[in-house]
């Protein structure tokens, strides 16, 4: 398989289960995100153009739930448990990810270092 200059370019996701941490009432994921659709994304750091409007995870607590799993800082949220996290809101996300029955969030994220390996790859 090889790159063609101009061809679409299928993202390279990595899939990541987090098990939220209870603490009293409230269920920990432990991270922070950035981003969506109605926020600037000239403001967004993660952007290598300026013009991504996904979600990024901006922190992740040492120790938590989302370091134990693999989630890092500058990775882009594709999906929470199935739903399409390309187009949404940053309030939209937040509410997504923070559902109280669900103890369990299967993220897929992408991130820089995954995409720059397989074109490393491909180009070799």
């Amino acid at each position: 398989m090889s790159y063609v200059p101009g061809q679409p370019v299928t993202a390279v996701v990595q899939r990541i289960e987090i098990h939220k941490l209870r603490q009293g009432d409230n269920l920990i994921l432990g991270f922070s995100i950035g981003g969506g659709i109605d926020q600037d994304p000239a403001q967004n750091p993660f952007s290598e153009d300026k013009t991504d409007k996904g979600i990024y995870v901006t922190r992740v607590t040492e120790g938590g739930p989302a370091e134990v799993a693999g989630l890092q800082i500058g990775d882009k949220i594709m999906q929470v448990n199935g739903w399409d996290m390309t187009m949404v809101t940053h309030d939209q996300a937040r509410k997504r990810l923070t559902k109280r029955n669900e103890e369990v969030v299967r993220l897929l994220v992408t991130r820089q270092s995954l995409q720059k390996a397989v074109q490393q790859s491909m180009m070799s």
